[in-house]
């Protein structure tokens, strides 16, 4: 690859993970190394059971789900910042030992927004990564000082969707 760009997927539609998750398709298609990260999820959608399986993707998450942010404790809070703090920290680590081509962050945005990644870790990685790896953040508000590192912004906007009208979550769909 030549020089690794930054991709953030947003936006309050549908799609985010499921692009980054095509892309990590994509690039383990041409016989190269991804890592996909996931943060504030449980590690069990169908993208992650598929993606587990396919060669020179490897998929890292987080061993404890802590729920929804907005529902933490403070206790909750301090567990999970640690916890997705140490998954970010390994990810970056993973991706250097096996010369990645592309790390996905999925949920990162929303982790970070949350104050669950430490700001200042997350900024100085995007800005000295190494020179070929591609990055892609995805969650749905990335604010201006992402937004602004970034390559590619691709909003997902949502017009209409079934949950509006009461439909649960259909497995292989939206998870």
């Amino acid at each position: 690859m030549e020089q690794g760009k930054l991709h953030i997927y947003c936006g309050d539609g549908k799609g985010k993970t499921t692009a980054a998750a095509g892309l990590a398709l994509r690039c383990a298609g041409s016989c190269r190394k991804v890592v996909f990260v996931q943060f504030l999820k449980d590690g069990t959608s169908s993208e992650i059971k598929i993606l587990r399986q396919i060669p020179g993707i490897e998929v890292l998450t987080c061993p404890e789900n802590f729920g929804f942010t907005f529902r933490m404790t403070e206790e909750t809070r301090a567990r999970a910042a640690a916890a997705y703090q140490a998954l970010f920290d390994r990810a970056v680590r993973r991706a250097e030992e096996v010369q990645a081509d592309l790390l996905v962050l999925d949920e990162s945005i929303g982790a970070y927004q949350a104050m669950l990644l430490d700001p200042r870790a997350v900024r100085t990685f995007l800005c000295e990564k190494p020179a070929h790896l591609e990055v892609v953040l995805t969650g749905r508000d990335p604010g201006e000082e992402l937004l602004g590192l970034a390559d590619y912004v691709t909003e997902m906007r949502c017009i209409r969707h079934p949950y509006a009208q009461g439909l649960p979550a259909r497995e292989g769909i939206e998870y």
